[in-house]
């Protein structure tokens, strides 16, 4: 069976374990295949903070043009409120940023597992999903940044390997409803003999983000340098490239963290499709095949079964017919 094409009605897609490359192709599938429904769960998160950002930054800027500047008798042209405001708009801005990301993250993780599991993923299911789990979804990114970082503080070994260890911490929060330190713990104990080929995936999906990322940034640069120093506009390009972002790399790089955990738990566990779904109660719409977006290994060649040369030589078999 190709690559995404549907199942025979009533047969389990099998699962198996994946290398690193059919990981990111499988993602990419998904991703691929449910466009629409993943953009529509992060748009609606992220566009609205985008724009509340936005005119944040609009508000202070008048105070922000008059950092580094003194007047003419030598003092500076910023004040104590004027300080206050920014750290006050700044702490804002990253807040809304923070939350912000961590739902439509979650969202995201939704979405993808539904379609990997065989059911048709829907973006307010998706949300609500993530908005019932948002405590504990800060929770624990808030853990995650505190031990990555007290990680790389002390030396930068321990932050590297914790940054793959704790790679799937979040879907063992959402999907198997561990909190903090147990959905950490859970990470750790799925990716034990697995960092390398893990802490690979994760890169290299960070390093497509990246680039998307830049590659955006850079259209909106070259477009913001044709308007002229106009602030209006400069700051609503902001806001595009921004939302443009998210939109794009957020449901990606769920995806791959995504289909790594559940490799991780066929590999620990020997879990199938139609078991993982169970587990999470996913159940496929009523006579509608699932989707399988798992590569055919590539078949097993016996010493014999290769022709010489090509075309056969007439009256040629292979050996394991003989």
């Amino acid at each position: 069976m190709d690559p995404g094409v549907p199942a025979v009605p009533g047969e389990p897609v099998t699962l198996r374990p994946l290398r690193v490359g059919e990981i990111l192709n499988v993602a990419i599938k998904v991703y691929r295949a449910h466009f629409k429904t993943l953009i529509k769960a992060v748009i609606v998160i992220i566009a609205p903070v985008q724009v509340l950002s936005g005119l944040l930054n609009s508000s202070i800027r008048s105070i922000t043009d008059k950092a580094g500047t003194v007047t003419e008798t030598g003092n500076p042209n910023i004040h104590g409120g004027d300080i206050a405001t920014l750290i006050t708009a700044g702490l804002a801005i990253a807040l809304l940023g923070f939350v912000a990301g961590q739902l439509a993250s979650a969202a995201s993780f939704r979405a993808v597992s539904a379609a990997y599991l065989g059911e048709q993923p829907e973006w307010r299911e998706s949300l609500q999903f993530a908005l019932h789990r948002l405590r504990s979804l800060l929770w624990l990114a808030l853990m995650h940044a505190i031990v990555l970082l007290v990680g790389f503080v002390l030396c930068v070994i321990p932050g590297i390997y914790l940054y793959g260890a704790l790679a799937v911490a979040t879907p063992a929060l959402l999907f198997e409803d561990l909190r903090g330190r147990k959905a950490l713990r859970r990470s750790r104990e799925l990716i034990k003999t697995r960092w390398w080929p893990t802490a690979g995936a994760v890169l290299a999906a960070s390093v497509l983000v990246q680039i998307v990322t830049a590659a955006i940034s850079g259209v909106i640069v070259g477009a913001a340098v044709g308007t002229h120093g106009n602030q209006l506009v400069g700051d609503i390009l902001t806001v595009i490239a921004g939302t443009a972002s998210a939109m794009i790399t957020t449901p990606f790089l769920a995806a791959v963290i995504v289909v790594l955990y559940f490799d991780l738990r066929v590999r620990k566990e020997g879990f199938d499709l139609f078991l993982l779904a169970q587990r999470m109660g996913v159940e496929p719409p009523v006579g509608v095949a699932p989707v399988s977006f798992i590569p055919e290994p590539s078949p097993v060649v016996v010493d014999g079964d290769e022709p010489p040369f090509w075309p056969p030589p007439p009256g040629w078999k292979p050996r394991s017919e003989s």
